[in-house]
């Protein structure tokens, strides 16, 4: 099994230690406001000035306000930060260097075949357009996982990292941790959240309910299987990049 996005140096230190004054504030007060929403504290991180919980997913200052300020409704593992009604087209648009890796690229266009087959009330195309109401950019990053954060605002979050390492892997696995990221950028959480050892081994962790959102959705199971979907934590080297029954389940009942 194999970790959803790989930790890199962290550039400021736990404590921020020297970052910029503003960068320094605007960090402690998103950690702040995802302690009060819920969060453990072991379970928020600093990575090259970002903070990211669950390992795999950037908060935006915004993104941890709104938070504070939405009750969860009953949908299956999702922040309560999600796409509005107003957004139709997603345009994924990926860097020259991500084009560059072929399996990269290959997943991508995997993915986004993976959400427009549902035929959800959001579609996704790739590269600029004019009708598009929300872009996305892919990039890459080091590693063999991939990292994004949640909605807010009511667009979907404006980047996926995608780890390079990828390349040497299959392009079902490729397919699999785009298809991954691109769900917590609409407001999906890991399924596993309150394990991750179902899918990641080794001992148990608990991301927290945090109050935003991470409840059941009907008709799915109410625990995590190891390849039991898309959005569990870790991800294996047998993957398929495809999606699970409850994975549609969920995919349906939100968009």
């Amino acid at each position: 099994m194999f970790k959803k996005t790989a930790v890199l140096v962290m550039s400021c230190g736990a404590l921020l230690a020297g970052c910029g004054t503003d960068l320094q504030s605007e960090n402690e007060q998103i950690i702040s406001n995802l302690v009060e929403a819920g969060y453990p504290r072991q379970d928020i991180m600093v990575v090259e000035d970002k903070v990211y919980v669950g390992l795999d997913a950037h908060v935006t200052l915004q993104a941890s306000q709104e938070m504070l300020g939405t009750v969860g409704t009953p949908e299956q593992y999702q922040t309560t930060n999600i796409v509005g009604t107003s957004v139709t087209k997603i345009c994924v648009v990926p860097t020259s260097t991500f084009n560059s890796y072929s399996r990269l690229s290959a997943g991508l266009d995997l993915a986004i075949e993976n959400y427009n087959s549902q035929n959800l009330r959001i579609r996704f195309a790739r590269g600029s357009a004019s009708d598009c109401n929300a872009t996305i950019t892919a990039q890459t990053s080091t590693g063999a996982g991939g990292s994004a954060g949640f909605p807010s605002g009511g667009k979907p979050y404006g980047t996926i990292n995608i780890g390079t390492g990828l390349q040497s892997y299959s392009n079902d696995v490729n397919e699999h941790v785009i298809t991954h990221e691109l769900g917590h950028a609409v407001g999906f959480r890991h399924s596993d959240y309150y394990n991750r050892a179902i899918s990641c081994g080794g001992s148990a962790s608990n991301e927290g309910t945090a109050g935003v959102g991470a409840i059941l959705i009907p008709g799915t199971p109410s625990t995590a299987t190891v390849g039991g979907s898309i959005m569990n934590s870790c991800f294996r080297s047998t993957e398929t990049g495809e999606w699970t029954a409850s994975d549609k389940t969920a995919l349906n009942y939100l968009y």
